[in-house]
């Protein structure tokens, strides 16, 4: 980072009464703040299906339009891979068991990307300076302008026609390019400064990038031959892509969340209120989308509490919107996935003029 940026710790109302709140919640119902039961048994149906369907893909070769519906299955369970385990372990709230969480973490390592990068640029700069220009590495998405104060050039234009098509290759670009691309560079960003790299996650990096390549590419060739092997990975890894892409803009870069360009290295905000005016939840009512996105759609109470298990956040929600109606804050939230859709494509089409 080229600054320190502080949050207003001076009067932090707020704050201190929504932890107060969510820690009483916790301590009336007797549950601890990490995942529950559902959780593991949420971590082996998706750890199952994607042997199963890895398995079924490369070993049993069915007809090619059903080794297409499969590959898209194989996308989808890739992305609720990220959404429900790698996510939650990574962010110490899958289980109480550190070491458990460590090791769970690692299944992004085993989806291609390198858990090191994503906890610095992720845990560190995303969760701290949400939607803050030049801090936040995640909204600088290549060939898109998302908020006023990025440049706007002449190819943002058609950024509405396009943007599917830059969501669909970002998890194949990710981890068969910018992944090389921060390690050869030790940066997570044009701006930002070098990060330091153990030689134990040197090690780490190579070893389950050829792990990955072995089983996601080598193997596949070698049992059904090397234009289905393509094939398949474009399929998988558009689905992926564009799950993931997609989530985390509607969570983002919508109606109503708020972009800063800190002048100053001083937010005039407190933390809390910031992640409030920056994120934005999408069908917190539908059940299968909540199971599906490892609770993301609850994207507020996520950046809230990030060491809180995605298994409560439907509970913390009510009470995360009865603080902020008594604090008359803003709550940004979305009924339906198409609302918080049609919010995105507006936003893209109003920063591309």
């Amino acid at each position: 980072m080229s600054q320190v940026i502080k949050f207003n710790n001076v009067n932090t109302l707020f704050s201190k009464s929504l932890k107060h709140k969510t820690n009483e919640y916790f301590k009336v119902t007797a549950q601890k703040k990490t995942g529950n039961r559902r959780i593991f048994l949420k971590a082996s149906i998706l750890l199952l299906s994607f042997v199963i369907l890895y398995a079924v893909l490369v070993f049993v070769q069915p007809h090619w339009a059903i080794s297409i519906i499969l590959c898209i299955l194989f996308g989808v369970n890739l992305a609720a891979i990220g959404f429900n385990i790698m996510h939650d372990a990574g962010h110490n709230s899958f289980s109480e068991n550190k070491k458990l969480n460590t090791f769970l973490s690692y299944s992004l390592n085993l989806l291609g990307g390198n858990i090191y990068f994503w906890k610095i640029k992720h845990n560190v700069a995303h969760h701290t300076y949400t939607n803050i220009d030049g801090e936040d590495h995640d909204i600088e998405v290549k060939f898109m302008r998302i908020h006023h104060d990025q440049q706007l050039k002449k190819h943002h234009s058609y950024q509405r026609f396009y943007f599917p098509v830059l969501y669909g290759v970002s998890y194949l670009a990710w981890i068969f390019y910018q992944d090389y691309e921060k390690y050869f560079k030790q940066k997570m960003g044009p701006g930002s400064e070098k990060f330091q790299f153990p030689l134990k996650e040197k090690l780490i990096f190579w070893t389950s990038k050829v792990l990955h390549f072995a089983l996601f590419v080598i193997l596949p060739i070698v049992y059904v031959g090397w234009l289905p092997t393509v094939l398949g990975l474009l399929i998988a890894g558009a689905v992926c892509g564009m799950s993931l892409a997609t989530v985390f803009q509607l969570a983002h870069v919508v109606g109503g969340t708020e972009f800063k360009t800190i002048d100053e290295s001083k937010v005039e905000e407190e933390w809390m209120i910031h992640q409030i005016q920056s994120t934005a939840n999408f069908a917190t009512k539908s059940k299968v989308l909540t199971w599906m996105l490892g609770g993301l759609n609850f994207q507020v109470e996520h950046h809230l509490f990030p060491k809180i298990s995605h298994v409560h956040y439907p509970a913390i929600n009510r009470i995360v919107q009865q603080t902020c109606l008594e604090f008359n804050i803003q709550y940004n939230e979305f009924n339906s996935f198409w609302g918080a859709f049609r919010s995105h494509v507006q936003v893209i089409h109003a920063m591309s003029r």
